[in-house]
Order: structure tokens, then sequence, then C-alpha cells
């Protein structure tokens, strides 16, 4: 989730308030304190509300939850004449882009940092690291209009940002930080994004780097902003800039969008509407709340309310790409209304709680595995096929995985179904700490549909030996009281001749050996690692975990 870092002084002159009651109600708007000090506040926000990445974002929420400045700010576009060609070309590669002019902005160092802050929070979050969404800023000075959205073919050249010489799209991809960054983005094209203007200069190279000659700086008043990409959080992300950049005093003109077949109009800063029964909202909430203390919820909250019989008409704001359904609303009608303010009930059903078996063997587990000086990890149950595919193994050991529909990030695809891969990439992270590092993972895994308890530990050291982890080996079953023994194994993941099965009453049910050093490479790790991985739900009758 995204740490904003704020300054004190412009936060206060921004909100109008003082640091202490600033400090009392942020958590209440929904946000961790990370750190304080004198001149700083660091805050985490949900990847939910990206309106809130930004220090105006911010100011702009406690103006309204404070009382300050409460309901829907109007935000209004002048049109420009600005036009933007989109070819044919490009829909195939990355088809949508949208944008707008912010005139008679002041560049101060503070803009200028919370606008980078902010771009880069939206590329890391609702953008999925600009594969779906990139924003490109420019100084309107140097752009001439009108513009030509196109693709181009590896060779074309220009001059990218940082760079004082033409490089092609391939020098770009393969030298450039940014090309290096990004540039899987765009692996596997023959054509490239390009935004060029009427002096058939170009202007950017979406998603990966704009051009030199429109950098922005403390200079610059007036900035044409473009953002590229594939779906709706294109035009969400140009909501939030624009709204904030106005918020700093900018006035926003519009683009005309002009595509082979219609023609579009951006930004659109008007306001979306709902209509919310109000027996919904008690039931959600669990109480009601009079009608009149309901409004001023959502007007704290910067939303518009008017009642309408047994419904409230609602508008929302630009900005509030987070609102989708009307239990959004309700959502932020509980922190208008305040969590504080809402008495806690005992549930009207009543039952006795028990630990569940899969949990009492995790604890005996973790009680093993401290005791042979193992450091306990917790990692993340979202993994890759990418993640998988650098083990070696021939045969997908994630064949029965679960895809999730939606990624966040391409790191974050799929379901694990083993600890391994996650462990290796614990060590890889840490292969700058001294050695020997010991970490154990007990934690759930999904194969199929259903949920399987593992233990993985590993041990990375300079001169770590099978002879050493099978003494490992030994202690942990021995601990947990298990008769096992030992047949040879052929995993792409081990060093051949250094590894083992694990068999339980005749089922296999865990593996143990060396790394491959092509696996080590491939995870970044210098030196030699040993592992263990066991299935525990395949000897311990454990139950199910729904």
């Amino acid at each position: 989730m995204p740490v904003i870092n704020l300054k004190w002084k412009e936060l206060e002159k921004l909100v109008g308030a003082n640091k202490d009651l600033i400090l009392k109600n942020l958590p209440m708007i929904g946000c961790d304190i990370e750190r304080i000090d004198d001149e700083t506040i660091s805050i985490e926000f949900f990847p939910n509300r990206p309106d809130l990445y930004s220090i105006e974002g911010v100011a702009r929420a406690l103006r309204g939850f404070l009382g300050i400045e409460t309901g829907l700010k109007e935000y209004k576009t002048k049109y420009g004449g600005w036009k933007i060609f989109v070819d044919d070309s490009v829909l195939s590669v990355r088809p949508r882009i949208v944008g707008c002019v912010v005139k008679n902005l002041e560049m101060s160092d503070e803009v200028i940092r919370s606008f980078v802050d902010v771009q880069e929070d939206l590329h890391w979050t609702i953008g999925r690291n600009r594969r779906k969404m990139a924003i490109g800023i420019h100084d309107l000075g140097e752009v001439y209009f009108p513009l030509r959205y196109t693709a181009v073919n590896i060779n074309f050249s220009f001059i990218p940002l940082d760079f004082n010489r033409e490089m092609t799209v391939a020098e770009i991809l393969r030298e450039h930080p940014k090309g290096m960054e990004y540039g899987f983005i765009l692996e596997g094209k023959n054509l490239f994004p390009m935004i060029i203007d009427s002096k058939n200069e170009v202007i950017s190279f979406p998603p990966i780097i704009n051009a030199e000659k429109t950098r922005v700086t403390e200079k610059t008043r007036n900035l044409f902003i473009d953002v590229t990409g594939f779906d709706e959080y294109v035009d969400k992300a140009l909501k939030i800039i624009a709204c904030m950049l106005n918020d700093r005093g900018g006035e926003i003109e519009t683009l005309e969008i002009i595509y082979p077949d219609r023609k579009e109009i951006t930004p659109n800063l008007s306001s979306s509407s709902f209509r919310v029964r109000k027996s919904e909202i008690y039931s959600l909430l669990g109480l009601e709340i009079p009608d009149k203390e309901i409004i001023s919820a959502l007007e704290r909250m910067r939303f518009a309310c008017r009642e309408n019989g047994n419904y409230l008409e609602i508008l929302v704001p630009p900005y509030r790409a987070d609102i989708m359904h009307e239990w959004d609303i309700i959502e932020d009608i509980a922190i208008g209304y305040g969590y504080e303010r809402i008495t806690p009930e005992y549930p009207k059903t009543s039952a006795i709680g028990e630990s569940h078996p899969w949990n009492e063997l995790k604890e005996i587990v973790k009680e093993i595995m401290i005791g042979l000086g193992f450091i306990e990890v917790i990692t993340f149950t979202l993994t890759s096929e990418k993640s998988y595919s650098n083990l070696r193994r021939h045969a997908k050991p994630w064949k029965d995985y679960v895809p999730l529909m939606h990624p966040l990030t391409a790191d974050h695809t799929i379901v694990r179904t083993d600890l391994l891969s996650k462990l290796l990439e614990v060590l890889a992270l840490n292969r700058h700490c001294e050695l020997p590092i010991k970490i154990f993972e007990v934690g759930d895994v999904v194969v199929g549909i259903k949920n399987r308890l593992k233990l993985c530990f590993c041990i990375m050291n300079s001169k770590v030996t099978f002879a050493e982890l099978r003494s490992y080996v030994q202690a942990f079953m021995r601990e947990i009281g298990l008769e096992w023994k030992t047949e040879e194994l052929e995993d792409g993941a081990f060093i051949a001749g250094r590894q083992g099965k694990i068999i339980v009453n005749g089922k296999n049910v865990g593996i143990f050996g060396e790394i491959h050093p092509e696996v080590l490479e491939k995870f970044g790790i210098p030196n030699p690692v040993v592992a263990f991985e066991i299935d525990l739900d395949k000897i311990f009758n454990c139950g199910e975990l729904l």
C-alpha cells in the first residue's frame, strides 16, 4: 500500500487546521500513521482511495471531515480547442489515450514533488506498474498541437528524458533506465506507441519515457498531461490528477481525442449520481441514523445529497475512483458519521469457539522449528507463474493452481501451491545479511480448490551441505514423532544426486535437497541453499480448512 510523505507546514496551510487536530482526525478517514517527526508525517492509505495519494487529496478530505469545507466541490473545465488524432496503428498496441491542459499553475517545489509522488503511486496501484495505465507530464510551451498518437517501428528515434542524444526505440528499451525497468510491458511487440506533435517531434513514448524537450521545470506554468492505457482507469487517473491540480489553482482545459470511429472530450469532471435506499443504509450499518445525520455525514465526505422519499439522491465527486456500488457510499456514511458513535453490541447468537486442529498443528511445528534455531517468515499467499518457472521443474507443479481474475501486479497472479519459491524470494531479498540464514514457514497453500498445510525451511550459508540438511530433517521428524525413510528424487529445483523424497506410511509427503545453481541464479541468490518441504495434512488428520 502506498505510503505518502507530507510536510506538516504545507498540510496545515492547505487544511486550515493545526497539527494536533489533523493528527487526531487523520486515522478516522482511513489511514495508518507510519512515522511522525517535526517536519513530516508518513501515512499509508489503502489502494481503494487513490485520490488520497497526494497532499492535495488528503487536505481536501480533511477539510470536509473537520467541517471546514463540506459538500461537493464543483470542478470546471474550459474547451481549449486542443486535439489529438489517434491512428489505427496504435489501437492494437495501447489503444486508449486521454489528457488535459493545465494553465496558470505555480510549479513550486511542493507542487512538483506532490505531482511526481502521486504519478508514481498511481502507476503502481491502479496502473498495475504502468501496464494498464501510464501518465506523462509535459511543458505545454514545447508541445505543438494538434498531436498524433501513433505506432512506430523499433528503429524510430528521438531524444528521451535525461539524455542528450537521439536513441532508437531498441536502444531506449536496452539502455535507458526506464526502458530497462518497464520494457517488459512492450515485450513481443513489433510496433510501439508514440505521441508526436505537429512539428513531427516526439512528445512521449508511453508507457516508458517522455521526450527531453518537454521537461517540466519550476519555470513551467502551463502543462500538457497525457494518460495512456487500456481501460476505465485511464480516465479515473486523469480525473484524480486534474482535480488535484485544480485544487492548486490550475485552470483545466479539455482535449478533443479523435479516434478513427469516434470523438471524445477529456477530462469529464462532472459528478456521477447514485440512488440509495434508506432501508439499505439502515440494514448494512445495523442502526437507523436520522436523515439529517446521514446527509451531514455525506457532506463531510465531500458528497452532495438530497432526500427523495425512501431514497437518497447522491452526487459523487469525479476524483472518487473507488465508488462503484451503493455499499461504497454507505461505508462513507459510517466514516462521516463516526465509528466511535456506533455503540458496540454483543451478537444475537452465541457460540463457544475452539482452536482448529489445523492451527494446533501449526503451533507445534513452529515450536519445533524455533527450537532448531530457525526464524519464522510469513509470505504472501499470492505468487506468479514466473516464480515457479525459476525452479527448473519440467512438470508444472502449479498445474492445479488457482489464478486470479483481476491481479493487482505481475508478481501476484496465482495462489501459491507450495512454499519453496516464496522462501527463496525471501533469501534473495536478504542476500546481504550475515550468514547463515535459517528460515521457515508453515502455512496454507491451495492445490486445485483445496487448502493444504505445508512446512518449508531453508538454510543459506557459504558451506551448507546435504549432510547438514539431513540432520535437520532427522531432528524435525523425530520431534514431530514420525517414522520415515527416503527414496531417490528427480526434481529440477535440486542438484542431481543431492536430493530425496520423504516417505511416511508408504506415501510421498515431502522433498529435500541442495538447490540447483541455475535456480539460485534466477532468484538472484549468491550463496548455496538447502531446503526441505513437507505436506503436513498428508500425514496428520487435522480436518479441512474451509
